[in-house]
């Protein structure tokens, strides 16, 4: 009479369909894992931890990180291997948590543009705070000096450091003064216009002179 096979020797047989299984489960797993990674595209550069104006020197400890999806625009903002060890200089606004943009930003050891403050002939409007672009208008002294020509534009689109407010200027007959950023080729032409006695005025970007 032949004896029944072992129950626990059955359970313990090995089953190469648990095997199947797993090797199954693995490969969805892995699958998954190696789509997620090929469309996570995002690119870790970096945000204003608070809003910057024009002239900040900045380093990391003014910066987060952020990692976003640029969508192909990667090469417009500053990533987090791009920032060198002097820092940089800020050369327009930029708002708390923004993306910092590299054309926001330049080397401060060869920044294309610097600050300059100029001695108004008018008081400037309520609307040019830091931050703001203005256009730099002159009107040239004639040669007699009884008058003035024709105002022109004489730098656009130049940024507003700070409204300086002196009781020095004003008392003087100025309108006051402010602080703008410039590239540096337009300094020679303001200096002189300083030096000719030249009647200086900012005026709201975009806004035609007297409007």
């Amino acid at each position: 009479m032949g004896r029944s096979a072992d129950p626990a020797r059955r359970r313990r047989a090995f089953d190469p369909r648990l095997l199947i299984g797993l090797a199954l489960v693995a490969v969805s797993v892995a699958g998954v894992v190696g789509i997620v990674t090929a469309v996570d595209d995002r690119t870790t550069v970096y945000a204003a931890a608070s809003s910057l104006s024009p002239g900040d020197r900045i380093d990391r400890g003014d910066l987060v990180e952020r990692a976003v999806s640029l969508d192909g625009a990667d090469e417009l903002y500053l990533t987090t291997d791009e920032l060198p060890a002097g820092g940089l200089v800020v050369v327009r606004p930029v708002r708390d948590g923004e993306l910092l943009p590299k054309t926001a930003v330049g080397d401060a050891a060869g920044l294309r543009s610097t600050s300059l403050v100029l001695e108004l002939a008018a008081p400037v409007s309520s609307t040019v705070r830091p931050g703001s672009t203005v256009d730099v208008w002159a009107s040239p002294a004639d040669e007699e000096g009884r008058g003035f020509g024709a105002p022109a534009v004489l730098v656009p689109d130049a940024v507003v450091v700070r409204v300086v407010e002196e009781a020095g200027l004003v008392s003087s007959g100025t309108g006051g003064a402010v602080e703008v950023l410039v590239p540096r080729s337009r300094v020679a032409r303001i200096l002189q216009a300083q030096a000719d006695g030249d009647v200086l005025a900012v005026v709201p970007a975009g806004l035609p002179l007297g409007g």
